[in-house]
């Protein structure tokens, strides 16, 4: 795991042990805002993990519905080079 990824994590790792407890389950989500952004962070990276997570929690608000809410997975990069035998020719 990159040392950019651990820094994003810590901050949510403090919160999940000493602030989440102090709170009541209100969470709208499943999975949990926290969840949500410790596996946005390990599938997409710091940056884009911390992005979707921040927009996450902006629809955290009484005038959403909530429920499930996966992260995305990963896409893959396509390899923009042409392949073997084609043309862009025509």
């Amino acid at each position: 795991m990159g040392l950019s990824r651990k820094m994003v994590q810590g901050p949510i790792l403090f919160y999940r042990k000493y602030i989440s407890p102090l709170k009541p389950p209100t969470c709208r989500f499943y999975p949990t805002c926290s969840a949500y952004a410790m596996e946005a962070v390990e599938v997409h990276g710091a940056l884009k993990g911390s992005w979707l997570a921040a927009k996450r929690i902006a629809k955290c608000q009484p005038f959403h519905p909530g429920g499930l809410d996966p992260v995305p997975p990963r896409k893959e990069k396509r390899d923009k080079r042409p392949q073997e035998g084609s043309s862009h020719l025509t």
